[in-house]
């Protein structure tokens, strides 16, 4: 079995869960889980401050295209 590492998962397990995760971006859950699906932050500022509460590198999140 192969497991392909999910960095939107990890900062989002970092921060506390995707509940927690929406309220301190301030979007829907359901956003979160789609970030978590596609494996990338669109949004350039959002991608900074998860990465930024997750203590993780922004490039790990919203990695270029």
């Amino acid at each position: 079995m192969i497991i392909i590492r999910n960095p939107v998962r990890d900062a989002v397990e970092r921060v506390g869960g995707p509940t927690k995760a929406s309220n301190l971006l301030n979007v829907s859950n359901g956003t979160i889980h789609a970030w978590i699906k596609a494996r990338r932050v669109a949004d350039i500022d959002l991608a900074k401050r998860l990465a930024q509460f997750a203590k993780m590198d922004v490039q790990e999140i919203r990695p270029a295209p």
